[in-house]
């Protein structure tokens, strides 16, 4: 437990914000490994630092963790917070605070993807409108059942283009805050309304800053889909 993303903040902000603090030097992969390790994930065998735009943190089953390289710049507190994320039998409440730790590091400061990612639109389907209402109805009951309706209400899309994943939930990388809901079309149609409901089968845990799909053990975090991922 991704088209430059499109700030949604209406604040006026200075053209030369204070960098936030990092370490002195950018950490090795080895480094990064061996603190990680240190901090409980010691089923994690070797790590990866790459410069995606969308996917900020995931761990697979085989041990392999997927790190952007931004990180390599954080302070140890940053990084103790990604390990805590990871790290099995976090509570939800601790995980979600340990969320919003690592979304705060501006990762891209650092280290800025090599290629600008150009977000496409999609036209919408016949019948998007009966089940985007549906869709909308449901995120209301569902946020009143089980969240006391503290969640704000966002715009929910239907997306073609999804191929492996089940969803995403796209997050304003400066606050941290939710921007949208998008769902598979694919997983609308084979799973039907009482997987999107969450009363079938349980998923692969997710945040994104995250993104949804089937397998159990890999948790990944997502930034302003933060998918923006390409949606394969």
């Amino acid at each position: 437990m991704p088209l430059p993303v499109q700030s949604i903040s209406q604040l006026e902000l200075p053209l030369t914000p204070e960098a936030p603090p990092r370490a002195a030097a950018a950490r090795s992969e080895a480094e990064l490994l061996a603190l990680f390790r240190s901090h409980g994930l010691g089923h994690v065998h070797r790590l990866s630092l790459h410069r995606n735009r969308t996917v900020m943190v995931s761990l697979t089953p085989r041990g392999l963790l997927r790190l952007h390289a931004g990180y390599a710049f954080a302070p140890t507190h940053v990084l103790e917070a990604i390990a805590r994320f990871l790290k099995r039998g976090t509570r939800r409440a601790d995980r979600l605070r340990y969320r919003q730790v690592l979304l705060q590091f501006p990762v891209e400061q650092y280290a800025p993807s090599e290629r600008p990612l150009i977000r496409r639109t999609e036209s919408a389907a016949p019948g998007d409108a009966e089940l985007l209402a549906r869709l909308s109805a449901l995120h209301a009951e569902l946020n009143r059942s089980h969240f006391g309706g503290a969640l704000i209400e966002l715009p929910i899309r239907l997306s073609s283009r999804m191929r492996r994943r089940l969803g995403e939930l796209r997050i304003d990388r400066r606050t941290g805050q939710p921007v949208e809901i998008a769902l598979s079309r694919r997983h609308l149609k084979r799973d039907g309304w009482q997987a999107i409901s969450g009363k079938g089968r349980r998923g692969r845990r997710s945040i994104t800053a995250g993104r949804f799909g089937k397998r159990r053990a890999p948790s990944a975090l997502s930034r302003g889909q933060s998918a923006v991922n390409g949606e394969r």
